[in-house]
């Protein structure tokens, strides 16, 4: 099978490609830092039979979920394991009961957990996570209301939505690319999106960045 390994973060391809040589049936894995290397990977000529898994952290991705959606929609032989530790529990919603090819793995699942999600994906499988399963079945109907952003989270996201990277905003501001990084969470987590394009969209939305000034 061809295991397709979507993060930038160089510990976690590490550590699930030491874990796919391992409980994998002899995986060829590719590496991929975009969407556009993904569906680069896919589109490679494979036999009809092979089965393809995509560990993707979606909040690093620079795309919407749609066009995710659209790339599994033209792939139908791949699985996808929407792999992190900050995603919103209205989008974890749509994906699963969209397709049962998508599958939810959070970044701080026990190994165990992690070692049969990529299994049970690898033989066409869906899999939750225990913690992810449990938000399922919580009461939807009581959800606290969203949190203003402070200052600072502003003016982060004015700088993601005008293309500056976490280490551009981090030497701006005399900041570790640590904290930048907890920033992006919490704004992620107060916004309820996922990743820097659906961020984007909000403070357009919300008149936090012009839209002239990020067109150009």
């Amino acid at each position: 099978m061809k295991l397709i390994l979507a993060d930038n973060q160089d510990m976690t391809r590490w550590g699930l490609t030491t874990l796919a040589q391992k409980y994998l049936s002899s995986p060829q894995i590719v590496e991929a830092q975009t969407l556009k290397d993904i569906i680069a990977h896919l589109s490679e000529g494979q036999a009809d039979d092979e089965r393809v898994l995509v560990v993707t952290d979606y909040t690093l991705m620079n795309c919407t979920e749609e066009e995710l959606f659209i790339v599994h929609e033209r792939f139908p032989s791949a699985q996808f394991i929407l792999f992190s530790d900050q995603l919103s529990r209205d989008f974890i919603r749509r994906m699963i009961y969209r397709s049962r090819r998508f599958s939810i793995l959070l970044k701080d699942c026990q190994l165990n957990e992690i070692i049969e999600g990529l299994r049970l994906c690898a033989v066409g499988e869906q899999f939750i996570c225990q913690r992810v399963t449990n938000w399922l079945h919580t009461d939807e109907n009581i959800r606290p209301e969203r949190t203003a952003l402070t200052t600072t989270e502003r003016e982060i996201l004015k700088a993601l939505t005008m293309g500056k990277t976490t280490k551009d905003i981090a030497a701006e501001r005399f900041l570790s690319t640590y904290t930048v990084m907890t920033h992006r969470k919490n704004i992620f987590r107060k916004l309820g999106v996922n990743n820097v394009q659906e961020a984007i969209r909000y403070a357009l939305r919300a008149g936090i960045v012009d839209p002239v000034d990020y067109y150009i």
